[in-house]
């Protein structure tokens, strides 16, 4: 998968799901942002295995972390997108 089909799929799945999110991309990975106040959500890092992303949440800390201590959560993009707009670790500082 190449970055504009990552970057489709990304503004896809926020269209279908009423918008709001915003993206950009930066050193390799997608940053997900509320573009009501520009609050981090999540970052999608590909790992170049077919349509798989590692998944990272804005942490207290003020740092992108990894959702479990097991080396991070890799999922096929669609599944990352649902898991993000599902999961409320992901929209805590929105």
């Amino acid at each position: 998968m190449d970055d504009d089909e990552i970057a489709q799929r990304i503004e896809a799945f926020d269209d279908a799901n009423g918008g709001g999110v915003g993206w950009y991309k930066d050193s390799g990975a997608y940053h997900l942002y509320l573009l009501e106040n520009e609050a981090p959500i999540a970052r999608l890092k590909p790992i170049g295995t077919d349509n798989e992303v590692r998944i990272a949440y804005w942490s207290h800390r003020r740092k992108w972390e990894d959702i479990d201590d097991m080396g991070g959560c890799v999922l096929h993009l669609d599944q990352a997108l649902s898991h993000i707009a599902n999961n409320t670790i992901f929209w805590n500082w929105t």
